[in-house]
C-alpha cells in the first residue's frame, strides 16, 4: 500500500522552509521556569498562534499551492476545513492570485468563519454530522474543475507543517539546549504530527514524537493500535480542530513508522491547559492547541516522562472566539 503512496521525506520539508519562508512567519519558541519547575522538565513552547491566519495551517496551505502548475491556479482551488486550513488556504490563495472555494462545517467559530471570508474564501457551510464534506467538494470539483487541496493528506501540506517541527528542534539546538527528548502535537487530521515526525527523525534522532488527541475523538489512537485507519463518528468536543473522524492513508504511513504512541486527554484538562497558558504564559491558545501540554503533563504525572527530559511542545493555534474563551474559563 506505501508504495503506491506519494509520502514526503525531510527533504520536502525542507524545500517547503525554503518556499514559506518571508511568508510564514517563523515562530517564537516560549518557556517558562514556573512550568519547568512544575513538571520537573525543560519545556520549549512553539507558539503557532503568532503565525499568520493565527495557526500553523498557512505554512502547509501555502506550500501546496505553490506546486500548482499554472493551469490549476487558473482554475482555482476547494478545500474542507473547520476553520484554520480554510483560513490558510484562503489567505495563499489571495497571495497567489487564486481563487479559493471553501466547505466549512455549519457551527463552525464564527470567528475562524468571518476570517475565512475575510481572506477572500468562498465558504459554503454542510452539517458535519449528517452531511459528508468529501462528497460535496467533489460535486463542485465536478463542475468547475478546480483543484481540491486535502487539510492533511496531501504530500505538500504535510512537508509544510513539518517545517514546525523543523524550527522548533533548530531553536532548542541553537539556544544550547541539546536536543529534544520529547515533541508533543495535537492530532486531529494528523498533518501536523507525520511533519512533524519526519523533522524529529533528521534532526533529532532520539526524540519520541507523542500525539495527542481528545478523548472523545481516540481515532488516530485506535488506528496505530490495530494496525489500521479507524474511522469513527465526529467526535463531541471543545477541541474543533480535533473534530476529524479519520486521518489519511498518508499519514498513517508516516506515523505507524515515526510516531512513539498516540494518547488523549479529556476537555476537562483542555480548559486546565487554556488556563495555564492564559494566566502563567500569556498566551491567548485555542482548545486544540492545548492538547500537547495536556498530553506531556498527563505523562510526567504518570512518571513516563523522566525529569529534566527536553520536551518540545506544539501550541498549533489560537483561533477562539473570546466569548467562548471566557466561557470555557468562568
Amino acid at each position: 500500500m506505501s508504495q503506491d503512496l506519494d509520502l514526503p521525506t525531510y527533504e520536502d520539508v525542507e524545500e517547503a522552509a525554503g518556499i514559506i519562508k518571508g511568508v510564514a512567519n517563523r515562530t517564537p519558541m516560549q518557556t517558562s521556569r514556573f512550568l519547568d519547575s512544575q513538571l520537573g522538565v525543560n519545556v520549549f513552547v512553539k507558539c503557532e498562534n503568532f503565525q499568520r491566519t493565527g495557526a500553523f495551517k498557512f505554512r502547509g496551505g501555502y506550500n501546496s499551492l505553490s506546486h500548482l502548475t499554472p493551469k490549476e491556479r487558473d482554475q482555482g482551488v476547494i478545500t474542507c476545513s473547520s476553520g484554520n486550513h480554510a483560513q490558510g488556504i484562503a489567505l495563499s490563495s489571495r497571495l497567489l492570485g487564486m481563487k479559493a472555494t471553501i466547505i466549512m462545517p455549519q457551527d463552525a467559530p464564527e470567528l475562524k468563519v468571518n476570517a475565512t471570508k475575510g481572506y477572500g474564501g468562498n465558504v459554503i457551510f454542510y452539517d458535519r454530522y449528517t452531511e459528508s464534506r468529501e462528497t460535496i467538494a467533489e460535486d463542485i470539483q465536478a463542475k468547475t474543475g478546480a483543484h481540491f487541496i486535502p487539510p492533511y493528506n496531501d504530500k505538500y501540506v504535510i512537508a509544510g507543517q513539518g517545517t514546525v517541527g523543523k524550527e522548533l528542534i533548530e531553536d532548542v539546538i541553537d539556544g544550547g539546549h541539546g536536543p529534544l527528548d520529547y515533541l508533543f502535537v495535537c492530532v486531529g487530521g494528523s498533518g501536523l504530527i507525520s511533519g512533524c515526525a519526519l523533522a524529529a527523525e533528521k534532526l533529532a534522532p532520539g526524540c519520541k514524537v507523542i500525539g495527542v488527541e481528545p478523548e472523545a475523538g481516540d481515532d488516530a489512537k485506535q488506528s496505530l493500535e490495530k494496525g489500521e485507519i479507524v474511522r469513527i463518528e465526529t467526535p463531541q468536543t471543545i477541541a474543533d480542530g480535533a473534530q476529524t473522524q479519520r486521518i489519511g492513508d498518508v499519514t498513517f504511513e508516516i506515523m505507524k513508522k515515526k510516531v512513539e504512541k498516540i494518547i488523549t486527554v479529556t476537555d476537562e484538562q483542555l480548559v486546565d491547559e487554556l488556563r495555564f497558558f492564559g494566566e502563567r504564559m500569556k498566551l491567548f491558545v485555542e482548545p486544540t492547541g492545548c492538547l500537547g501540554l495536556a498530553g506531556l503533563r498527563k505523562l510526567v504525572d504518570s512518571g513516563e516522562v523522566p525529569a529534566n527530559s527536553n520536551c518540545g511542545v506544539i501550541v498549533s493555534g489560537g483561533n477562539v472566539d473570546v466569548r467562548k474563551y471566557c466561557e470555557l474559563l468562568g
